[in-house]
């Protein structure tokens, strides 16, 4: 990322990411920021789900009203494969059952992250991820993509709304095995899943009702180790931050056609490589 000129350099001067210029937080400060963290914050979640099939278990039976689900893979942060010049995508906790049903479970705390068409494009990434060369279509597994929201989306005061395929001329199931399934995470009530969504808004492990949640809340929040887990987590997704908003001032700087790859890079702390691949429309 580059310029071509000394008064391009200063008029763009302010446009530096903001996230480089804010003070970044000390350990004293990442610990305060972990009491307030509950599961449905991303931070939490992920450090809540890592390494963690018996809870992702726990949950997807909850969600689905499958007692009998076995889950027998499960990974935070899974990394999908992308066509070339797709757009990447993480998954937040990634599982696969015993029948190889394909689970994602993504924790939104803004409607926004949620809309209909993310929900298909996780759902297709993911099509695209298990179906090996040479398999056949039909070959391709059930697919549950589950998103966990803060506030009631549909606005049904229903604890989960169930989007399938329907046919809308027979008025039958398409039956493709595509599952999308929003769980509202502001619903109260005695059932299993309205305590489950309470665990999600809880801070503290001793105002939950599962122990699997608030034993791995308590670790996190109350033993050095599993702090030290959180603030991991916390200083990573800062660094991703930081980077997203370098790339935007790379994108606006590359729009003007007015500066050089290597001063774009200079004046966002991106590499040479990485401006280059955004102007040629791939990743940094």
């Amino acid at each position: 990322m580059t310029e071509k000129s000394n008064n391009i350099t200063n008029n763009n001067a302010d446009d530096r990411t903001q996230t480089d210029n804010k003070p970044q937080l000390t350990d004293e400060l990442y610990l305060e920021k972990i009491k307030e963290l509950r599961p449905l914050d991303d931070e939490f979640m992920r450090a809540l789900f890592q390494n963690n099939l018996p809870l992702a278990q726990m949950v997807l039976r909850i969600i689905l009203g499958k007692n009998d689900l076995v889950l027998t893979e499960e990974e935070t942060q899974y990394d999908l494969k992308r066509l070339a010049g797709g757009r990447s995508l993480c998954l937040d906790v990634k599982g696969v059952d015993d029948a190889n049903k394909q689970y994602d479970i993504e924790v939104q705390k803004a409607s926004a992250g949620a809309r209909p068409h993310r929900a298909r494009y996780h759902s297709s990434a993911i099509d695209v991820d298990v179906l090996k060369a040479g398999q056949e279509f039909e070959e391709l597994p059930d697919t549950y993509t589950i998103f966990i929201t803060e506030s009631d989306v549909y606005g049904a005061n229903e604890p989960i709304y169930i989007i399938d395929r329907v046919n809308k001329t027979t008025g039958k199931d398409f039956d493709d095995g595509e599952h999308i399934i929003y769980v509202n995470g502001a619903y109260e009530g005695d059932s299993d899943i309205g305590k489950l969504m309470h665990d999600f808004r809880c801070k503290n492990a001793e105002d939950m009702n599962f122990d699997l949640m608030a034993e791995r809340t308590r670790y996190l929040k109350e033993t050095k180790k599993g702090a030290s887990e959180v603030s991991d987590i916390m200083k990573e997704l800062q660094d991703i931050a930081i980077h997203k908003d370098r790339v935007r001032t790379a994108l606006s700087l590359l729009a003007t056609n007015a500066l050089s790859y290597e001063d774009i890079a200079k004046h966002t702390q991106l590499t040479v490589q990485e401006v280059q691949n955004l102007a040629e429309g791939k990743p940094a």
